[in-house]
C-alpha cells in the first residue's frame, strides 16, 4: 500500500510559530529519504506534535486513529501493548527510532510499545504494507518511525500534569542551535496507580515509565542550507519501564488477584557520517541496542531475559536527473540469554545469530506526472534460510491535484529465539528447522490532494502470508513446539482518509478515518480460514484542533468495532467476540502569559468499559491537569 501523509498539527499552537502558508511540509518517507510528501511515490503517514494534540502521553493513544492500525493492551496503561498493522501479526511491525531498530529481541522480536511515550519524539510516522526489500525483517505489516527533534532553533520546553488514579507526569526538551552544532536533550517521566485488571477486588496494578534521550548533529558551513556536503551525528535513548499486573494461579492454573510485576529496560545508540559530492552520497551508521526484562512475584525473581543487537551498514546514492540510484549493505548480529529462578535453571540458554544484507534500489521520475520506484534486498542469515525480497511501485498523476498509485512488496519475519530454541525443555521445545515468515502484498489507490484545503485519498490493499509459524501442541504428551504452516493466510480491506484545513482560526485541522480489514488465518491448506483474532474489521478515527484567542483545543475520537479473542481458560480453547467501543479525549488550553499555558484534559470521556485482549479490564474516565511552558532564548 501506499501510506498517505496525515498531519496533524500541536493543539497548543500559540506556543510555536506558525510555518509560512507556503512551506513544503518535508517528511520521512518509505524509500528512507526526506521528500516532500506529495511527490513521494510511498508516501507516509506524519503524526508531528504528538503531546500537544491531545495530551495523550503513549504513542498507542494516537496511532489508534489512524487506518491500518490494530492495538491491544493487556490491562491498563503500561501492560503489554501490541500494534498490528494491516492485520499482520505483532511481531510483525518494525519499529525504529531515530535510525535504530527498536524491536526487542529479548521479547520475541516484538516492540516494547508500551514503554513508548510522546514527550521524546518530534514526529511519528506510519508506513504500511510489507515493506523488506527497503526496511529488512519484521516489516510485514509495516514500519513505525519516531524521530526526537532536530531543531533549527533554541528552545526549552517544560510539561507537568496530576491527575486521576493518582497519576503523574513530567517531561522536559532542551534544544540548542550554535553555529554548527545541533542538539537535543528530553528528558519524561510518568506514573499511576493504576486500576484492578482482573476485578477481583484486589489490589491496584499500577506502572513507571521514564526515559532519556540526547540527540548531536555536526553540521560544518551552513546548516541549515538545503544540500549540505558532511554530516556527522549521535544519538542516544534509555527507556525504563515497571508495571504490576495480575497473572494466574500457580495451582488452577486460571487468571487470578497476583502480585506479578514486570520490569524493561532498553537502551540505544547511534552514530552515523554522510558526505556529498558530486552528486554522490555516502552514510556510514552504526548502532547499538540492549534491552533487559525480569519477572518478579510479590518482589521475588522468577525469571529475566536479556537481549542484544548490533547493526552496521553503507549507503551510497547518486543522484542524475529525476533518477536516483542506491546501493547499500548491511550487517546485524543479535545475543540472547534467558535465565531463571523457580526452574532450576531449567530454562536457561544462551543463543546468538547473524545476518548480512545486500540492497539496491532505482527511483525515477520519468516526468511531472510519472514516478516509478523499485528495490531489491538479499538477506544471508546465519541460522535459518536466505530470503530475497522486493518492492515496487508507481504513481501517476494524470491531472493536477489527482494521484493514481500501485505498488507491490514482500515482506519477512525472522522466527523468535524462542521460535528457533524453545522455552522449557520439558514442555515447549523449538525447531532451528524453522523458515522465515514471508508475506507478498499489493495495493491500489488514489489521491485527492490540496484542493479547497482538503485532502482525500482511498486505497484498496491485499497481502498473503506464508510459512507462519504456529505452535504445534502434542496432547499425548503435552508437549509444544513450533512448525512454519503449510495453508496461506489472507488479509485485505480498504482504508479512507479525509483532512481538512479550515480558513478559520477557531480550527486549524480535522481529519477522519476508516478502515474495513478482513483477516483470515489458514494453517493448512484447502481448510477454511479462521477470523485472525484481536483485529476488528472496521475502525475509526477522528482528530480536530484549534484555537480561539488565547484558547486552545484538541478533539480524539477512537472507534474499533467488535473483534475476536481466544479463552484460553477453557478446554478446548474456545472463541469469544468482544464487543465494540469508542475511545473520545478532550484538551482545552489557555494561554495566560507567553509561552505558559495552562491545561485539562478528559481520557475515555465516554467512560467506555471495553477489553482489547479478554479478560483484562481497561481504565474508565480519567482527568488531568497541568502547565506547559516554552521559551525561546
Amino acid at each position: 500500500m501506499h501510506p498517505i501523509l496525515i498531519s496533524l498539527a500541536a493543539a497548543a499552537a500559540p506556543l510555536a510559530p506558525e510555518a509560512p502558508a507556503d512551506s513544503e511540509e518535508i517528511v520521512v518517507t518509505g524509500e528512507r529519504d526526506e521528500q516532500a510528501h506529495y511527490e513521494a511515490p510511498s508516501r507516509v503517514q506524519v503524526i508531528p506534535a504528538l503531546s500537544e494534540v491531545a495530551g495523550l502521553p503513549m504513542v498507542t493513544d494516537y496511532l489508534r486513529l489512524y487506518p491500518g492500525t490494530s492495538v491491544a493492551t493487556s490491562g491498563p496503561r503500561g501492560s503489554q501493548t501490541q500494534v498490528r498493522l494491516r492485520g499482520a501479526e505483532a511481531n510483525h511491525t518494525l519499529l525504529v527510532v531515530d535510525g535504530i531498530r527498536f524491536n526487542d529481541p529479548a521479547a520475541g522480536n516484538e516492540a516494547r510499545f508500551e514503554l513508548l511515550g510522546v514527550d521524546f519524539a518530534e514526529r511519528i510516522g506510519l508506513i504500511l504494507g510489507p515493506r523488506s526489500a527497503l526496511w529488512g525483517s519484521e516489516a510485514i505489516g509495516g514500519v513505525v518511525v519516531a524521530d526526537t527533534a532536530d531543531p533549527a532553533l533554541s528552545s526549552i520546553q517544560v510539561r507537568g500534569e496530576y491527575g486521576s488514579l493518582d497519576s503523574a507526569r513530567g517531561s522536559a526538551r532542551v534544544t540548542a542551535a550554535a553555529g554548527s552544532l545541533r542538539s537535543t536533550a528530553t528528558g519524561s517521566w510518568m506514573r499511576s496507580d493504576g486500576i484492578d485488571s482482573f476485578a477481583g477486588g484486589g489490589d491496584r496494578d499500577g506502572f513507571e515509565n521514564r526515559s532519556a534521550s540526547l540527540r548531536l548533529v555536526y553540521i560544518p558551513g551552513d546548516p541549515y542550507a538545503r544540500v549540505t556536503p558532511f554530516e556527522i551525528g549521535v544519538v542516544g535513548h534509555w527507556i525504563e519501564g515497571t508495571s504490576e499486573y495480575d497473572g494466574f494461579d500457580p495451582v488452577t492454573f486460571r487468571r487470578a488477584d497476583t502480585l506479578d510485576s514486570t520490569r524493561n529496560r532498553i537502551g540505544a545508540v547511534r552514530g552515523w557520517v554522510n558526505g556529498e559530492a558530486k552528486g554522490w552520497t555516502l552514510t556510514l551508521d552504526g548502532s547499538f541496542l540492549a534491552s533487559a526484562n525480569r519477572n518478579l512475584l510479590a518482589g521475588a525473581p522468577l525469571n529475566r531475559t536479556f537481549g542484544r543487537r548490533f547493526t552496521a551498514s553503507a549507503r551510497l546514492e547518486k543522484k542524475v536527473g529525476g533518477h536516483e540510484v542506491t546501493a547499500a549493505a548491511e550487517h546485524q548480529s543479535e545475543r540472547f540469554r534467558a535465565r531463571d529462578e523457580v526452574y532450576f535453571g531449567a530454562t536457561r540458554q544462551d543463543r546468538s545469530r547473524e545476518l548480512s544484507a545486500l540492497v539496491g534500489a532505482w527511483e525515477a521520475k520519468w516526468s511531472s506526472k510519472l514516478t516509478t520506484e523499485i528495490a531489491l534486498r538479499h538477506d544471508r542469515f546465519s541460522a535459518f534460510a536466505d530470503a530475497t525480497t522486493v518492492r515496487a511501485g508507481v504513481t501517476f498523476e494524470p491531472v493536477r491535484r489527482v494521484q493514481l498509485v500501485a505498488g507491490y512488496g514482500e515482506g519477512i519475519a525472522q522466527p523468535t529465539f524462542y521460535d528457533l530454541y524453545g522455552f522449557f525443555p520439558g514442555s515447549f521445545a523449538g525447531n532451528p528447522a524453522l523458515k522465515a515468515e514471508r508475506s507478498e502484498g499489493w495495493n491500489a489507490g488514489a489521491r485527492l490532494g490540496r484542493w479547497h484545503r482538503t485532502t482525500f485519498s482511498l486505497d484498496y490493499f491485499e497481502a498473503r502470508l506464508r510459512d507462519e509459524i504456529v505452535d504445534v501442541f502434542d496432547p499425548a504428551t503435552f508437549r509444544s513446539t513450533t512448525a512454519n504452516a503449510s495453508g496461506t493466510s489472507r488479509r485485505k480491506g480498504i482504508q479512507a482518509l479525509l483532512e481538512v484545513t479550515p480558513r478559520g482560526r477557531w480550527a486549524q485541522r480535522l481529519f477522519a478515518t476508516y478502515t474495513y480489514l478482513d483477516a483470515g488465518e489458514q494453517q493448512v491448506p484447502g481448510a477454511l480460514a479462521v477470523r485472525e483474532i484481536r483485529r476488528p474489521r472496521h475502525s475509526a478515527g477522528f482528530g480536530a484542533q484549534g484555537e480561539l484567542g488565547k484558547v486552545s483545543w484538541g478533539v480524539t475520537l477512537a472507534y474499533a468495532g467488535a473483534r475476536r479473542d481466544t479463552d484460553f481458560e477453557s478446554f478446548p480453547a474456545r472463541t469469544v467476540r468482544l464487543g465494540d467501543y469508542v475511545l473520545g479525549s478532550l484538551q482545552l488550553g489557555w494561554r495566560f502569559a507567553e509561552g505558559m499555558e495552562m491545561f485539562a484534559r478528559a481520557e475515555n470521556a465516554f467512560d467506555s468499559r471495553y477489553q482489547d485482549v479478554l479478560g483484562y479490564r481497561t481504565q474508565g474516565r480519567t482527568v488531568h491537569a497541568g502547565l506547559r511552558l516554552r521559551f525561546d532564548p
